[in-house]
């Protein structure tokens, strides 16, 4: 797969890992929400209240929520610069500043080295992704080749 990168901007995302984290949310709302509603009608002799059980569908979409952070990752790149939005932190960095873009041996995603032994990984571009992440790789280091002298 050839990818031609001219100087427009492109866009990353992880596939796969998307698909599970999406999946694992809606999973485990419904197992949080149907364990609340069971939750009045145990015979242990514990006496539920519905806020308990209301709580328990609040702690399923919280931890959904955090699964979903594993669907954030993106990688944007232009003819300038490259953004690199990881799970919670968000890096920005113009292509005078990248010695390259790398991938690994062994590696679960790409990363791009910085000067002084420093490197950011770029977690929308991962190893399981396969012909996806290798076209993101190629389409970055062709912006950042076109970029730097």
């Amino acid at each position: 797969m050839r990818v031609a990168v001219a100087a427009e901007a492109v866009e990353f995302r992880p596939k796969r890992i998307r698909l599970v984290a999406v999946l694992s949310a809606v999973f485990l709302v419904a197992v949080f929400t149907v364990v609340g509603l069971l939750l009045g009608d145990t015979p242990t002799g514990v006496i539920f209240r519905t806020s308990d059980q209301v709580a328990m569908v609040c702690l399923g979409v919280l931890l959904a929520g955090g699964i979903l952070l594993l669907a954030r990752p993106r990688v944007r790149a232009d003819a300038e610069g490259v953004e690199v939005r990881n799970v919670v932190t968000v890096h920005r960095f113009a292509w005078t500043d990248v010695l390259h873009v790398s991938f690994p041996d062994g590696a679960s995603w790409a990363r791009l080295e910085l000067p002084d032994d420093e490197y950011v990984s770029i977690m929308a571009v991962q190893a399981v992704d396969r012909d996806h992440a290798v076209a993101a790789v190629r389409a970055l280091r062709e912006l950042h080749r076109a970029a730097t002298p």
